[in-house]
């Protein structure tokens, strides 16, 4: 956890934003037996580094979570007593993992409103990692609940709910991208966000030391498949996320000359080598700055004076 959020500040500083989010485990992180404990020293590492002397609106602002234990775990009510009484107000979100249906959202909902009734940790976002068929079948209810902000494919317990009838192979950083059950899966997830406008997470890959296998997936789950985030499991898998979610140089090139053709048009249709752009196309050429943004890519001028102003 220490290296985690030790690589997050040296990225920061490189970037000049935070451009990837830390969460810290109290599921598969904590020992058996030992669950209260490194609970507790979760809420003083969050504490040393959540940057509370920077305002929310700081690009450069430490963005930390915590996963909780599944809620029918029965850890469950002492991480949310412990993490979010004592530190909720600095996290960026909660993660809720193995989440079964909307009962089990509203689960965490009630369990954070006993615990934090009133202030920032009321409003504390959820992040809900789906891991089974079941869960999948039910994703378009789980992200319509207005509490959720982002859906996480859970691979490897989502192959093994299958009881051997999808491959070890479907794990893999190649057997996840064909077994047709698992792409399935991962595209229900991604369509069911974007229905909500919500953020479709994408799964681990296991291979942490083939930075090609890495690369590869990144860049086809973000350009092929829709998903606009990416779990690592490693900080070697950092940069090749961060570089494959992140838009092309030409991509942003020309997003923001089209975006400032049209602000001075006033939003009316516009030629833009020869082709149309209207309303609808600006709202996506808008998406591509703001996720170069994000991900602290090089802004033309014209550009980057529209999310300098945001920040003040």
């Amino acid at each position: 956890m220490r290296k985690s959020l030790a690589l997050q500040a040296e990225l920061t500083q490189e970037f000049g934003a935070c451009v990837f989010d830390v969460t810290l485990d109290c599921e598969d992180g904590a020992p058996t037996g030992a669950e209260q404990a490194h609970a507790e020293q979760v809420v003083e590492l969050v504490r040393a580094t959540a940057g509370i002397d920077k305002p929310a609106s700081d690009a450069t602002r430490p963005r930390v979570a915590v996963r909780v234990h599944p809620v029918d775990h029965p850890a469950f009510q002492s991480d949310i007593a412990t993490i979010a009484a004592g530190v909720g107000h600095l996290l960026c979100h909660i993660m809720i993992p193995k989440v079964e249906s909307v009962a089990d959202v509203a689960h965490a909902v009630q369990a954070l409103a006993m615990v934090a009734p009133q202030g920032p940790a009321q409003a504390l976002p959820l992040h809900v990692l789906v891991e089974s068929p079941a869960a999948v079948h039910r994703a378009f209810e789980i992200a319509a609940h207005p509490r959720v902000q982002s859906i996480s494919f859970g691979l490897m317990d989502f192959v093994s709910a299958h009881a051997g009838a999808i491959p070890v192979d479907g794990m893999s950083g190649q057997g996840q991208f064909s077994h047709p059950l698992v792409v399935r899966a991962k595209l229900e997830i991604a369509s069911a966000c974007h229905a909500h406008g919500k953020t479709p997470s994408h799964c681990v890959v296991t291979e942490f030391r083939d930075a090609s296998a890495i690369e590869t997936a990144a860049r086809t789950a973000s350009r092929e498949m829709g998903f606009t985030r990416m779990w690592s499991i490693h900080p070697d898998q950092i940069r090749p996320i961060l570089s494959a979610f992140a838009p092309r140089a030409s991509d942003i090139a020309v997003a923001a000359e089209i975006i400032d053709r049209a602000q001075a048009a006033h939003w009316a249709p516009i030629d833009f080598q020869g082709q149309l752009h209207d309303r609808a196309s600006y709202r996506l050429f808008w998406h591509v700055l703001e996720r170069a943004f994000r991900t602290g890519q090089a802004l033309p001028e014209a550009a980057r004076r529209h999310f300098d102003a945001k920040l003040q």
